[in-house]
């Protein structure tokens, strides 16, 4: 064995290529050409409403949530509050502005004064 900067080179065997570690193409690996996912969300709904009878995800969830508090399990309860908040807030957040009247007519003003600069229309 030759060393050179401190850097071993340890001759290959004659005829045989040493073999990479790192990617590229290897015959046969990787998923053959048309196959399907293993799970498909339609399949895994399917047997999840074969197993409960018919009932809905959502009660399913509830009753999970439920049965995690009853227990005293604070790390799965936090993650159902996780859950609940990032799926149901978002559709419950709702932000209602209300303008008075005098504000109203001073937007109305605004709008009409940029409007005519930018076409050159004169107010009437």
């Amino acid at each position: 064995m030759e060393q050179t900067n401190n850097i071993s080179i340890e001759p290959e065997e004659e005829g045989r290529k040493k073999a990479s570690t790192r990617g590229g193409y290897r015959a046969g690996a990787g998923r053959k050409k048309g196959s399907r996912d293993q799970v498909s969300i339609r399949s895994l709904l399917e047997t999840l409403d074969k197993q409960t009878g018919g009932r809905d995800y959502e009660e399913l969830l509830v009753e999970d949530f439920l049965a995690s508090r009853n227990e005293g399990d604070k790390q799965t309860t936090l993650k159902y509050h996780n859950l609940i908040l990032n799926k149901v807030m978002n559709s419950l957040a709702k932000i209602e502005v209300t303008d008075s009247q005098d504000a109203i007519a001073a937007k109305q003003a605004a709008f009409a004064d940029a409007l005519a600069k930018l076409t050159g229309i004169q107010k009437d």
